[in-house]
């Protein structure tokens, strides 16, 4: 527990300022113990000055992976699957390198029983600037990568959960978007999406190749989030809002990770895939 500073800040803030010094002192000691926890979690700290949008996004990146490996080790021991689960996240985000090499390292961190997640969680807030968007996508990340092998462990589902509260997201908030992950997940293994499922598959005319099911039209509204019997203006409205929320330049421009581009591209794919198989279903 980090308590030096406050001790030191109250003390002197007492003996030259009495009660209000005390007061003050104790703020100020706050903040001098949760800058050093961030720092002996490995993060940088922009104490007396704000992190560049650079690090910002560094900081977002080595947290994204070192969270993927704490959920890995969720269940115990890491196996060969979950490991080659972070190498397919990493293929899809087209790390090579120096990149790649500070991949692993951050997911071996998170692997480490010692591993401070409520404080890596609170950089992610602050890297993130507060954005909901940041957040959203970097829970949603965490919960692809769990669910990339077509099941949440229990372990993995508590794990999610802390990491939700962490990042100021309700139970309920989660859960709906464990919902929305498994619909995508069959979705994708149906031919529509493809990264990380079977493949899609296109006739030469660039028309689906695989005939649209009934269990494939179920999970295209449930990865809208909406309910089958759904008005047009009422899927138009969720798609446009989960639109908004994935599109990759305003990601970027609110502080994405450059590495993570492609997965926000395959995200805001998926939705845009998912639409459209609900337009034709339904003639609008």
């Amino acid at each position: 527990m980090h308590i030096f500073g406050k001790i030191l800040g109250t003390f002197f803030g007492f003996l030259f300022g009495g009660p209000f010094g005390a007061a003050f002192g104790l703020f100020i000691g706050h903040q001098f113990d949760k800058a050093r926890r961030l720092r002996q979690a490995g993060f940088n700290t922009g104490f007396g000055s704000g992190p560049s949008q650079a690090q910002r996004q560094e900081e977002f990146f080595k947290a994204a992976f070192a969270v993927m490996g704490h959920v890995a080790k969720a269940k115990g021991q890491v196996t060969r699957e979950e490991i080659q689960l972070a190498s397919t996240m990493m293929d899809r985000m087209n790390l090579h390198g120096e990149q790649r090499k500070s991949a692993q390292n951050a997911f071996r961190e998170g692997k480490e029983s010692d591993f401070p997640l409520e404080t890596v969680l609170e950089r992610v807030r602050i890297s993130a600037g507060g954005r909901f968007d940041l957040m959203q996508f970097f829970l949603e990340l965490q919960i692809s990568a769990a669910f990339a092998d077509g099941d949440i462990h229990p372990s993995e589902r508590s794990v999610l959960h802390k990491i939700a509260q962490g990042l100021n997201f309700s139970a309920d908030q989660l859960e709906q978007r464990l919902r929305m992950q498994e619909a995508a997940f069959r979705f994708q293994q149906g031919g529509f999406g493809g990264q990380t499922g079977g493949g899609r598959s296109h006739s030469s005319g660039g028309q689906w190749q695989q005939a649209s099911t009934a269990d494939q039209l179920s999970d295209a509204y449930k990865l809208i989030g909406v309910d089958s019997n759904a008005d047009a203006k009422t899927v138009k409205r969720a798609y446009r809002k989960l639109m908004n929320e994935h599109h990759p330049d305003k990601l970027m421009a609110k502080g994405l990770p450059p590495e993570m581009m492609n997965v926000a591209k395959e995200k805001s794919q998926e939705i845009q895939n998912a639409y459209d198989l609900i337009k034709k279903a339904k003639g609008f």
